[in-house]
């Protein structure tokens, strides 16, 4: 038995060491040919979606001012102006949201002649809850959720709800599509997906209750990141060299944000919660004839042993860019991996972990600030187009560092980049808001840049055949930091530094953590595990480490 095992982990190793590389079997075709350019353009055009599906939730769960509604029958215009108590917030006077002086009452007073405020001390009467329901302004939205389901006062509990059960359907759709896309691959689940969020979408246009829109809702974000992590795992399996760089660090990102900066614009010309969705929804059948342009991944083709699938993609693109390909292209030897392979072994075990660390960091973070954005401007449309505008440096920045800098560096500088700000809020004196906002978007900059590096960089550290799989698990884990923020941006109300606190804490545990990843930094995507890249000894992580903390010395001190 020993011998035979020797002898196949011989033949093993022979073939792997004598299988050629999938980039340099492609690299006749060029790096940006037309076909890798209208590739290029078209899965870029399919994450803008994303964008401004997932941002919605900043105009859909809008809070608009409202009172108790006061039926104007049997009272004088005095009592009916008076009807409604007064409260101090944050010290200003306002009318109270939640309760009002009983009617019973008031019509008995008002049918005796009596005056507010003259002949009655109103401070003295009894108050009920708004019984008949509410007034809601219309000065900034016609109607949102809150208003259309009245979740308010006892109810204002399903706000947040609401919100989290849309990040639980992005978590729940995260994890299931990242294996469904190793076992059927890339393309199905990108179109699949696109259409459980389009069609879903569409659905809750016509929802009659709060009930039956939260389940829609979920079943929309199944599609809502899926989609987007499919895009950009296909992308980075079809282009090679700096044009995959170019694609998983800035083309998918800047689709997205087009789609974000799009939202408010939206959002401005309308102003009813249903007519915003229905104008989201639409969009998404464009993307139908697209199944006919976008090709499946080669890579992901070759990890399933369908040489000749992959080889007639290959063909084609070698048409489209007008070379001549060779009689043979890809000669492979492949292992088949699933799930428990991330469990296996203890270095993909730790980097695992590690990454499902960051990435909840990043996404708790990105989104914690993002969907706050209606506290960084009076008028919340310009609030979010800043919001958006922020990401497009950020981007930028992230192709450049992808581009030169090693990646594990590049992750630590940005968490603590993240950190900083976030920290340095809570020193700030009340009246510092241009200051403040600053800061915040500083740190919007630093976990938008961070979220577009890491996934480049998780791409880097699995095989193909893991590939999505080691994504959609990591994308799980940070899906929950983002079902968590909206209720971290609740504590706010008892203390506003609560959220940065939290925010600039894991940044900084993040930082610390990813030094224990491997370096990827001009290394072709692994095909197998025995081509991923191993962590460093400990001599190198000793030097690490010591850049790390002179770093941090230098950014808290």
């Amino acid at each position: 038995m020993k011998t035979l095992d020797t002898k196949v982990s011989f033949e093993k190793d022979a073939n792997t060491e004598n299988m050629k590389n999938y980039d340099d079997s492609i690299a006749f075709l060029g790096e940006c040919g037309f076909y890798q350019k209208a590739v290029f353009f078209l899965l870029c055009a399919s994450t803008i979606p994303n964008g401004f599906g997932v941002f919605a939730l900043v105009f859909l769960m809008a809070v608009p001012s409202h009172h108790c509604q006061i039926l104007n029958d049997n009272l004088t215009e005095d009592w009916h102006k008076t009807a409604i108590p007064i409260m101090v917030v944050n010290g200003k006077q306002e009318l109270s949201r939640c309760s009002r002086y009983r009617l019973d009452v008031l019509r008995n007073l008002s049918a005796q002649g009596y005056a507010p405020g003259r002949d009655i001390n109103l401070t003295g009467l009894e108050q009920e809850g708004c019984v008949d329901g509410w007034n809601y302004s219309r000065d900034i939205y016609q109607s949102t959720i809150v208003s259309e389901f009245d979740l308010v006062c006892s109810e204002h509990w399903k706000q947040t709800f609401t919100s989290t059960v849309f990040f639980l359907g992005v978590l729940v759709g995260s994890f299931f599509s990242g294996q469904l896309s190793d076992r059927f691959g890339r393309k199905p689940i990108l179109f699949g997906t696109t259409a459980i969020q389009t069609v879903f979408t569409l659905a809750l246009v016509f929802c009659d209750s709060w009930a039956v829109f939260s389940i829609l809702f979920f079943i929309s974000a199944l599609g809502q990141i899926s989609n987007f992590v499919a895009a950009l795992v296909l992308g980075a399996e079809i282009f090679t060299g700096n044009v995959r760089v170019l694609y998983s660090s800035l083309g998918t990102c800047l689709g997205f944000t087009v789609g974000y900066m799009m939202l408010p614009l939206f959002a401005y010309f309308l102003r009813d919660w249903k007519s915003l969705l229905l104008a989201l929804s639409v969009p998404g059948l464009a993307y139908l004839p697209l199944w006919w342009l976008i090709p499946e991944s080669p890579q992901w083709l070759l990890s399933q042993e369908r040489v000749e699938e992959a080889e007639a993609i290959v063909r084609k693109a070698a048409k489209w860019n007008k070379v001549q390909a060779p009689s043979v292209i890809f000669q492979y030897y492949r292992e088949k991996y699933n799930i428990f392979d991330l469990l296996r072994k203890s270095d993909i075990l730790v980097r695992t972990l590690i990454l499902c660390l960051v990435m909840f960091t990043m996404n708790t973070g990105y989104y914690g600030l993002a969907i706050s954005t209606s506290q960084f401007h009076v008028d919340p449309y310009i609030s979010c187009f800043i919001s958006a505008a922020v990401e497009i440096p950020a981007y930028i920045s992230s192709w450049l560092a992808l581009r030169y800098l090693p990646r594990r560096l590049s992750v630590t500088g940005i968490l603590l980049l993240g950190a900083v700000p976030l920290y340095f809020i809570q020193l700030l004196p009340q009246n510092s808001s241009n200051i403040s906002l600053a800061l915040k978007m500083l740190g919007k900059y630093a976990f938008t840049t961070g979220s577009s590096m890491i996934l480049v960089y998780m791409a880097e550290l699995y095989p193909t055949k893991l590939r999505n799989t080691a994504t959609g698990v990591s994308n799980t884990v940070a899906r929950v930091g983002s079902s968590l923020t909206p209720f971290l941006l609740k504590l706010g109300l008892y203390n506003e530094h609560i959220p940065h606190i939290t925010f600039g804490t894991l940044a900084v545990i993040s930082a610390f953590a990813a030094l224990f990843l491997p370096e990827t930094f001009g290394q072709p995507l692994p095909e197998t595990i025995e081509q991923i890249p191993k962590r460093e000894r400990y001599s190198t992580y000793k030097c690490t480490c010591l850049t790390y903390l002179l770093l941090c010395q230098t950014l808290f001190i």
